[in-house]
């Protein structure tokens, strides 16, 4: 019927799915792979720590930063659907290899459509792809100029050859009955460890090369946007580089952490991996939203500050304990433990206010001429006397601190005052 919800006007009984309703469903797709992700692991064997088993949370908070500013806000936005869909992807991936693993290593193929899983794993690369085009697009779904478009095309260009190349590789094996599986439920062919795929091992490289360089060449385009934009855009593009810095210093620790380590990754490095990686989409989502818009400039004082205070009270508190284990010849380190922790506590407060002040001086200038202003204003009002000057002086005070639209002052008074 014409008139009832779902429908189209003409009345063909044809379900009219909206943007809302595909974001509901897509949400729901990543929710439902996020629970499955623990029971497909167990199946496959694998052991879960604290770090890989918070990837189903994570990779579902960065679905749903996606699908709310989809279904809700800005249904016309790419951003939202492009993290909304490369969470759907990255999930399905995780999924579809834990299930790899169990079929073809641990049941030889008996479980069924294990063909299905290697399948998905053909869209790897997808999310990456997707993922990168939301810095290519930030923040209203176009790139930063018309000059930016091939890296758009180039975008497009590699998710579709890799992935069809993928599937290409991944039917031949199946229906050749050449499936082997390495532990990561990867197609031996298609990690590209195995000689017998030919051009396909390069190709992984050059094509992981082309994605940094597009990668790369995004980010140039938005800091040029953000040298040249002002106002509102230029407080959005603030909100990406906040949360870029976040992703990068999370895959930074990551990398780091796991050098030395037997399978590459730990959970400490994981973990911040991904919350980075959620960082980021909450940044976006702030973005693109513009809710709080202007409150990035005491975010990256607040984040800049306490990572300085955190980085000189952990080289007082090794300091104190190395000098007092090592020059001083203190044996009992508790003591050492003991005087370090009794020094940092009593200089964070100090360092942190000296700290912050220097830190909005640079980052946060219109929250730092504000606390002179007042300061100022109060050393003042300590010897005024006349009620009127006070007055005057209280609306100047405001008016340079806030630039508000207008400044009243009421002053109440009574019988006998």
């Amino acid at each position: 019927m014409a008139g009832q919800p779902g429908l189209t006007p003409q009345g063909a009984g044809r379900l009219r799915l909206g943007p809302p309703v595909a974001a509901l469903v897509l949400g729901g797709l990543v929710l439902v792979l996020a629970v499955a992700y623990v029971p497909l692991a167990r199946l496959a064997h694998q052991s879960l720590n604290a770090a890989t088993a918070s990837v189903p949370v994570w990779v579902t908070a960065t679905g749903a930063v996606g699908a709310f500013v989809v279904a809700w806000r800005k249904p016309g936005n790419p951003l939202g659907w492009l993290l909304l869909i490369a969470s759907a992807a990255s999930m399905l991936t995780d999924d579809a290899a834990y299930y790899a693993v169990a079929d073809y290593r641990l049941h030889h193929g008996g479980l069924p459509l294990g063909w299905v899983a290697l399948l998905a794993q053909s869209g790897s690369w997808l999310g990456l792809v997707l993922f990168g085009l939301v810095f290519l697009l930030f923040p209203d779904g176009r790139p930063p100029s018309p000059r930016w478009r091939w890296v758009l095309w180039v975008y497009a260009g590699i998710g579709l050859v890799v992935t069809v190349w993928a599937a290409v590789i991944t039917v031949g094996a199946i229906i050749g009955h050449h499936v082997q599986v390495d532990s990561a439920g990867q197609l031996f062919l298609v990690s590209g460890s195995d000689p017998a795929a030919g051009w396909w091992g390069t190709a992984l490289t050059a094509v992981f090369l082309l994605v940094a360089v597009c990668l790369v060449a995004s980010l140039a385009g938005q800091v040029a946007s953000w040298r040249r934009s002002s106002g509102e855009r230029r407080q959005q593009l603030k909100w990406l580089m906040a949360g870029t810095a976040a992703l990068v210093a999370g895959a930074a620790i990551d990398t780091v952490a796991g050098i030395g380590s037997a399978s590459g990754t730990v959970p400490i490095g994981t973990a911040c991996f991904l919350a980075g990686l959620v960082a980021f989409s909450l940044c976006v989502a702030v973005a693109v939203l513009r809710y709080r818009l202007f409150d990035i400039d005491r975010v990256i004082s607040r984040t800049l500050a306490y990572a300085i205070v955190t980085g000189l009270l952990v080289g007082v508190y090794a300091g104190i304990v190395l000098l007092a284990t090592e020059v001083l010849g203190f044996h009992h380190s508790t003591v050492a433990v003991a005087a370090a922790t009794l020094a940092a506590a009593a200089l964070f407060n100090p360092v942190r206010r000296r700290v912050q002040t220097m830190v909005d001086r640079r980052f946060n200038r219109a929250r730092y001429d504000a606390d002179r202003i007042i300061a100022a204003f109060a050393a003042r009002l300590q010897d005024a006397v006349d009620l009127d000057a006070v007055r005057a002086d209280l609306a100047s005070s405001v008016q340079q601190a806030l630039e508000p639209a207008h400044v009243s002052v009421w002053i109440q008074t009574g019988e006998g005052q």
